[in-house]
């Protein structure tokens, strides 16, 4: 989902600096929120590829429904299997088609265990840009919400995230990823939930993640903390929970779609690094490598994807990074979000 999400603030700025171009975004049905407040010559367009559009026929029939569209120029953004068989059958017929460069050699390097180069990558926001100018659209990146400035329309939600006061703090925490090396340990999240409640009594903090093991840990401390909300499993669909987002003075997060998701709704995120850097290029949009917390370990970055498994078995990249750390940075950055407000 992330890739996915980190697309926008391209497509957006490309839309507002070439309104005379229609714009279709391919992707699954899942997606189809993060586009629903685009500017009007953008469109999007879904494509079920376990069922409709499942396997070489699935993507034959895809291809020619796509070529009705008669488009002028096809952007890859994804580069993988799929993508990569459509752009070859473009090719074929002449289509002007450009796709993302997803510097591999650079990223090796970065993850390598013997001749590393902490090096920073061109992000996922310029390869994609890279790819529209390749096409004859160069854009300069624009781009600060999906939502207007006073955020998503609360009265959507459910009535308990309705009302935001004068003076209230709202926190968002996304404590789990895809991947263990992606995953701040619980039982530190949780010792960091006790000392922003400890810091901040006022606050209310909205827990995000959907999973059945995410379900139980947010259960047990709803029931000992009455300030955590699951929010995630009251708001029924991320469309949902961007708007809460987009009401959030703070979100803590790993490096995950949450991450990206909060940056495009315009809200300061303290992100929390384990295996992953933000040196490969996927720190979320707007947000400053000050709030990324992360610890320097000689086997840091391990994986790009945070998906292989920890060299040295012990996850120490995440289990070494204290709470304080990350309550410390929380504040500092809630100080600078309130001069912001302020200014």
């Amino acid at each position: 989902m992330g890739d996915v999400v980190m697309t926008v603030p391209v497509v957006y700025s490309l839309a507002m600096q070439y309104p005379h171009v229609r714009i279709t975004m391919l992707s699954r049905e899942f997606a189809r929120p993060l586009f629903e407040n685009m500017p009007p010559n953008v469109g999007f367009m879904s494509a079920d590829l376990k069922h409709e559009y499942y396997g070489m026929k699935g993507l034959n029939a895809l291809y020619r429904r796509l070529t009705a569209k008669n488009f002028t120029a096809i952007a890859d953004f994804h580069s993988v299997l799929r993508s990569d068989y459509l752009r070859m059958r473009f090719n074929i017929d002449r289509y002007k088609v450009a796709h993302i460069d997803k510097h591999r050699s650079g990223r090796r390097q970065l993850v390598s265990t013997d001749s590393k180069k902490l090096v920073q990558q061109p992000t996922s926001f310029q390869n994609y840009l890279d790819v529209l100018e390749r096409l004859g659209y160069p854009v300069k990146p624009d781009f600060k919400s999906i939502f207007p400035s006073e955020g998503g329309d609360l009265s959507l939600l459910p009535e308990i995230f309705r009302e935001k006061k004068s003076g209230d703090l709202w926190i968002g925490i996304a404590p789990f990823a895809a991947h263990e090396g992606k995953i701040y340990p619980p039982r530190l999240m949780e010792q960091v939930i006790t000392k922003v409640i400890a810091r901040y009594p006022h606050c209310r903090l909205f827990l995000f993640g959907g999973g059945d093991n995410e379900k139980a840990v947010f259960k047990e401390w709803c029931g000992k903390y009455p300030e955590c909300v699951s929010a995630s499993e009251q708001l029924g669909g991320f469309g949902n929970e961007l708007i809460l987002m987009s009401h959030l003075d703070l979100m803590i997060s790993m490096d995950s779609a949450n991450m990206h998701l909060a940056s495009i709704v315009g809200t300061t995120v303290v992100s929390i690094w384990g295996a992953t850097h933000p040196f490969a290029g996927f720190m979320g949009w707007g947000q400053s490598i000050d709030n990324a917390v992360q610890i320097d370990l000689p086997c840091r970055p391990c994986s790009i994807y945070g998906n292989k498994p920890c060299m040295r078995g012990d996850y120490s990249c995440m289990k070494n990074i204290s709470p304080e750390q990350i309550v410390e940075r929380v504040e500092i950055a809630l100080h600078k979000v309130a001069v912001q407000h302020n200014a």
